[in-house]
């Protein structure tokens, strides 16, 4: 490999030839930001494994407990049923963690010096567990409208403006904000007193890592990982470290993006089999969808292996529902596992075109699931206008926050930009460039919750 400088001077690797496969002792790394030394496996504390830390890092970091008030599905949702970021991450990561065990087992059963390092079931767990824990941590309020009410911020008026002077790369991070980029920034992001952010392991943040490249070149694919970015121009560095420790492979001549981790598989996969089942039980909890229609739909998904004595015995509808519930899931995560190691040798090449939910046996019922979900869920009234006026609030607050930044940068501030940059607490553009203190701006948006968005989108207007 030699390094080259791209049009915005940036030190890209260009490969020559990497026809070499992934290898599972690279891909589990134990190395973190800073490490000047190996972590070996076998030197690990059973009692407090480094990989596990990495779970306790994330469920204890601000970031995290601010999904408490996230939109998942339902915005500003007053019932006590729905599904929050919070809820949905905690049940994507037990999920994951069953995928990654099950998966692991047999890893080690298929690649036994793995064994013989140290290596056990329980770390595989642990690295998708935590993975997909974080995989929400970077999600803007309101949902994906969320997402796209900043990125759209940019495309024209004051906001347009404003990245002008910008490289195209750094444009495109934010004309098309992705939470997923986001997360991986805030668990790196250095804190005062506290460089490298989280500091998880290499093999975590792989796993984290649904789409490794940036921004741009943008084109047609079919590959399910490239589809969108995973990394802010702002962080390209700290991934390809990252990249570099893990041995992800990276298509000849193209330093713009990698193939995945193998456990973001794994990861993704958790995350689908939760909003497949999940988003659908909120839609009969609100009464958006029969429970009739429900047990009808779960049946289909689970008629293989449902025990109908035990089925029986169930008196309402709401036991009858997490009774298949379970078993879906239960089906899912052994189904998913399969998969992934009948295509275990495509996924470490790079190969691996698909998510594992779409190569399931239960790939029809799925999709009948999901369609009644977009239909009675996604499509209802009350999501779209809650979305609606999700995407005036972000709007607003960021075009507040963006001028103060940017007068700032000019030396120019107002009486009024130095109030919302006094009421914006955790921003941070000091000494930054334009760039970063945009990509600051939006940071900040992305973090505050439904809530506080609405609380600072009234202040902002003069509704105190």
């Amino acid at each position: 490999m030699v390094k080259s400088k791209s049009a915005d001077g940036r030190q890209n690797p260009v490969y020559i030839a990497q026809k070499k496969t992934m290898n599972w002792q690279q891909l589990l790394s134990l190395k973190r930001f800073g490490d000047q030394v190996p972590r070996l496996r076998a030197d690990q504390d059973e009692l407090r494994l480094g990989f596990e830390v990495d779970y306790d890092r994330v469920i204890f970091s601000q970031q995290f407990r601010s999904l408490q008030d996230k939109t998942q599905v339902i915005p500003l949702s007053q019932s006590g049923f729905v599904h929050t970021r919070l809820t949905h991450s905690l049940e994507v990561s037990v999920v994951g963690r069953s995928l990654g065990r099950m998966a692991g087992q047999r890893i080690l059963d298929k690649h036994p010096h793995l064994s013989a390092l140290g290596y056990k079931q329980q770390d595989f767990g642990a690295i998708v567990a935590a993975a997909a824990l974080a995989h929400d941590i970077g999600n803007p309020p309101f949902g994906h409208s969320g997402e796209k009410s900043i990125g759209s911020f940019f495309s024209s008026g004051v906001g347009a403006r404003m990245i002008e002077p910008l490289s195209r790369k750094q444009q495109q991070d934010l004309l098309q904000y992705e939470g997923n980029a986001n997360g991986y920034h805030l668990l790196n992001q250095s804190q005062p007193g506290i460089p490298g952010g989280l500091r998880l392991s290499y093999a975590t943040l792989g796993a984290f890592i649904k789409y490794p490249k940036d921004s741009l070149p943008h084109r047609p694919t079919r590959h399910i990982s490239q589809k969108k970015f995973g990394v802010f121009q702002a962080d390209w560095a700290h991934f390809e470290d990252v990249a570099q420790e893990l041995g992800l492979k990276a298509p000849e001549n193209n330093p713009e993006k990698y193939y995945r981790h193998p456990l973001a598989y794994l990861v993704e996969a958790a995350d689908d089999i939760c909003y497949t089942i999940i988003d659908f039980e909120d839609g009969i909890n609100l009464g958006w969808i029969s429970e009739d229609h429900a047990l009808e739909q779960f049946i289909n998904l689970v008629r293989d292996t449902i025990r109908t004595e035990a089925y029986s015995q169930l008196k309402t509808t709401s036991q009858r529902l997490a009774y298949l519930r379970s078993l879906a899931i239960n089906n899912l995560i052994k189904d998913c596992v399969d998969i992934f190691m009948n295509h275990e040798e495509a996924i470490l090449d790079g190969e691996m075109s698909k998510a594992l939910t779409d190569l399931s046996t239960y790939k029809a019922q799925i999709d009948d699931i999901l369609g009644i979900t977009v239909e009675r869920v996604y499509r209802h009234e009350e999501v779209i206008q809650k979305e609606i006026a999700g995407y005036k609030i972000l709007r607003d607050i960021l075009g507040a926050v963006c001028q103060a930044c940017e007068n700032k940068l000019e030396d120019r501030l107002t009486p009024y930009d130095k109030l919302i940059l006094t009421s914006c607490k955790g921003l941070d553009i000091a000494e930054k460039d334009r760039y970063h203190s945009l990509l600051e701006a939006c940071g900040y948006v992305a973090s505050l919750t439904d809530s506080k968005s609405m609380a600072l989108f009234g202040v902002i207007n003069g509704k105190v």
